[in-house]
């Protein structure tokens, strides 16, 4: 366990907020990394990158989306390995790596996990399904709001995930060093459509929630509409292709392996986040 403050990149996602949190309840020392942090630190600006490792041998590292921010997260690695970064454990995605699956979306997640495997750092690798919190804290909100979950997934199923599960498992890794050099594939108890999902939410939500089936390039101008940069939108638009074509559809088991424990179901999920609020 590090005696240092752990660095926390991308401290204020889904999944980095958590890890922080948990963190801090244990009185471990965090020290969170953004363009709007005190200590700031921006993917695209090399320049603030030392300032931010400097004096941390562990670190979180959740990457930007798209393969220019997953290359520059790889630069970043790097870098910080030759700065005194010990130990590294990094946010990847499910499927990365795994033969057969061809999807070019895995290309730059696959380099960034050899760029994270050969920098010299202890490291561990985790691999979550699809978020819960798409529908709570995402662009998936909005859609939820709106009564239409616009997207290009098809039929295809996936194995969603709550992110206080991923944050469990990441704060583990964090701190017992016994994880170095492991992979762990993350996923929910189940296997959902989207229509399964728009199903659950009409039920919970005692209101219509529909799914529509986007062509994938029709997906992409709808993200490209509403503010999100092509590359960025390309990169959805894959990364649902991989459901969409059914390479998504099976369990894994890295919470159990980690915790010891079952993973949270997507119902209890949805009944206590509606219970919240969230949608109200």
């Amino acid at each position: 366990m590090t005696n240092t403050e752990i660095l926390i990149l991308g401290g204020k996602g889904k999944t980095g907020r958590r890890v922080a949190e948990q963190l801090q309840a244990r009185d471990v020392a965090v020290r969170l990394a953004s363009r709007s942090s005190e200590q700031r630190f921006d993917w695209y600006d090399e320049s603030t990158w030392s300032g931010a490792v400097a004096g941390i041998d562990t670190a979180y590292l959740a990457p930007p989306v798209g393969p220019t921010g997953l290359e520059q997260a790889g630069r970043f690695v790097k870098q910080a390995a030759t700065e005194g970064l010990r130990r590294l454990v990094l946010l990847s995605g499910r499927g990365v790596g795994s033969p057969g699956r061809e999807f070019a979306v895995y290309d730059s997640g696959l380099e960034l996990e050899q760029a994270v495997q050969s920098s010299g750092v202890d490291w561990t690798i985790v691999r979550p399904a699809w978020f819960m919190q798409n529908f709570s804290e995402d662009f998936m909100y909005d859609y939820v709001a709106a009564g239409e979950l616009r997207v290009s997934a098809g039929t295809g199923s996936e194995a969603w995930i709550d992110t206080d599960d991923i944050g469990d498992v990441v704060v583990a890794t964090l701190l017992d060093e016994r994880h170095t050099g492991e992979t762990y594939s993350l996923s929910g108890p189940a296997l959902l459509t989207m229509a399964d999902i728009a199903a659950e939410l009409s039920t919970v939500l005692d209101r219509p929630i529909s799914y529509v089936d986007l062509d994938p390039e029709e997906h992409v101008a709808e993200l490209v509409q509403f503010g999100l940069p092509q590359e960025d939108a390309e990169s959805v638009r894959d990364l649902f292709a991989v459901i969409r074509n059914h390479r998504s559809e099976y369990l894994s088991d890295g919470v159990e392996q980690v915790l010891g424990r079952a993973p949270r179901n997507f119902g209890d999920w949805l009944r206590t986040t509606a219970a919240a609020g969230v949608w109200a």
